[in-house]
């Protein structure tokens, strides 16, 4: 699971540049109307509690408070010109921490993401930097998950990589991407010496991604389906191995149904397994936990309110539910306030 750091005052220098005259030189020196520099983020804040003595919370990333809550100011700054462009993406608040937890103590522990692009020809796009993973279905931005609490499959899978990475568009709606990373999380340099392979075949709105190195190995499937306009179903499985000795596996349902413009309610149902005590759920052993996350979603504008209720039951009495009582189930309670901009 992902944690926490201290703040920094070079992230404001970097948000500034967009009012500099630098931004202006730019736009200037790219040959195309197209250009656009970009400045957007998102803000968010919420409300949690469990039915229980104690309010513990579910041993997954992000909506983990008690009480009301804060969430993590997101602010993005970014360049596309006709052939290049960058991101610089930084993060504030508990669950930006959470999210940039391998840069504690460093530099980079605000940067969400942090990377320049460049098109080779017609299709082809190189990257390097650091950019959010490419595994799995839910993504560290909470305007663009549906469900506001996270899974377990994206809480212990990997959040970012540092790196170098090719997109391929091999016809419409088929695209390939390989890169080579460091050590998944570790934001800021190479630390550990260790390199890490990925790949993602997009086939039709449906992805499969892998990602291995140093006796780790993922391999999972992320996708979905219009099953009408207004029925949607989302899919994520994945499975990951640690030196062929422990590791996780897991499934996600997202049906999400449309009832107006303004308003949306989806489940989440999720099946998650540890083998030789992976860590996700218990320390020694195997584990599985299965959850139902109920949202409802209200837009307004570039505003979002989503009240969610959660029901985790687990094989063993993970949950710490009073002083002196464990229970293999928790039920809880979440309301989040969303802006984007």
């Amino acid at each position: 699971m992902k944690m926490k750091k201290n703040y920094s005052i070079i992230a404001i220098a970097i948000l500034l540049i967009s009012f500099t005259p630098a931004a202006t030189n730019a736009q200037e020196n790219d040959s195309t109307a197209e250009a656009s520099f970009n400045f957007s983020g998102t803000v968010d804040t919420y409300f949690r509690t469990s039915f229980s003595e104690d309010p513990v919370a579910p041993a997954t990333s992000f909506a983990d408070l008690n009480g009301f809550a804060l969430g993590m100011a997101n602010f993005i700054v970014s360049y596309e010109g006709e052939k290049s462009g960058f991101v610089a993406d930084v993060v504030f608040g508990p669950r930006g921490s959470d999210a940039v937890f391998g840069s504690e103590g460093n530099s980079s522990e605000l940067v969400n993401q942090l990377y320049a692009y460049y098109n080779l020809a017609d299709g082809v796009t190189v990257t390097m930097g650091n950019f959010n993973t490419f595994l799995g279905y839910e993504v560290i931005s909470p305007a663009a998950n549906f469900n506001y609490s996270t899974s377990y499959m994206f809480s212990f899978g990997p959040f970012s990589h540092t790196g170098l990475k090719f997109d391929f568009e091999l016809a419409e709606d088929i695209s390939l991407m390989l890169g080579v990373f460091n050590q998944t999380d570790q934001t800021e340099a190479n630390y550990d010496r260790y390199t890490a392979f990925g790949a993602q075949l997009g086939l039709y709105g449906q992805y499969i991604n892998f990602l291995g190195g140093d006796g780790y190995a993922q391999i999972d499937y992320t996708g979905g389906f219009d099953l009408s306009d207004s029925f949607f179903l989302g899919i994520n499985a994945t499975s990951a191995s640690l030196d062929g000795d422990t590791g996780f596996a897991g499934v996600a349902l997202y049906p999400q149904i449309t009832t107006s413009d303004s308003f949306a309610i989806g489940l989440r149902g999720e099946f998650f397994s540890e083998t030789d005590g992976y860590g996700a759920l218990v320390s020694d052993g195997d584990a599985d936990n299965f959850s139902l996350t109920l949202t409802g979603s209200y837009t307004s504008g570039n505003f979002m309110f989503k009240p969610e209720f959660r029901l985790d039951s687990a094989s063993s009495e993970i949950f710490a539910i009073s002083p002196t009582e464990t229970s293999d189930s928790l039920a809880s309670f979440v309301m989040a306030m969303i802006y984007s901009f």
